[in-house]
């Protein structure tokens, strides 16, 4: 088979994740935006769930393609 569906979720992902991550960062000192949120910076929060979730997928992608593939067999009917 060809691509491994687990490298493009793992990029968005954290791509994703990494962009919360620094616009939460960016907006730490502002309580007016997280007001809504009980001063709860959701973004920086939310940021990295995504980004260890993406980099989890990435991880796995990147076992199973060093991996050797299993070998077709022709004699099982």
């Amino acid at each position: 088979m060809g691509l491994d569906i687990r490298w493009p979720i793992g990029l968005m992902f954290s791509l994703v994740g990494a962009m919360l991550v620094i616009y939460g960062l960016a907006t730490v000192s502002d309580t007016e935006v997280y007001r809504c949120s009980l001063g709860i910076n959701v973004n920086l929060r939310w940021g990295v769930v995504l980004f260890v979730f993406g980099a989890a997928m990435l991880a796995m992608a990147w076992r199973a393609s060093r991996q050797p593939a299993e070998p077709a067999d022709s004699d099982k009917r």
